[in-house]
């Protein structure tokens, strides 16, 4: 069931939206609507993201270690990741 909003708007974002709505045949109501369904489906993605990363992060079995490089490996300009080829 539609529920009815009261926004307050600036007049001149107003005007500007009701042209931008005809221009694409469509209502400034009808932006309101799909911008809100956007923003929250994008919300949604990031959470359903944010939760799987942090489930392969408790899941993970790899580990460092004690690893770490040293100052010397860090600036020497050598590819970093070619110890593990």
């Amino acid at each position: 069931m539609a529920k009815n909003l009261t926004l307050s708007i600036d007049d001149d974002l107003l005007d500007k939206a009701r042209v931008l709505a005809a221009m694409r045949r469509t209502s400034v109501n009808e932006m309101v609507r799909e911008f809100l369904r956007r923003t929250i489906e994008e919300e949604k993605g990031r959470d359903e993201a944010r939760e799987e990363l942090l489930r392969l992060m408790d899941e993970s079995e790899g580990r460092l270690g004690d690893w770490r490089p040293s100052r010397e490996e860090t600036y020497s300009g050598e590819p970093r990741f070619d110890r593990w080829r």
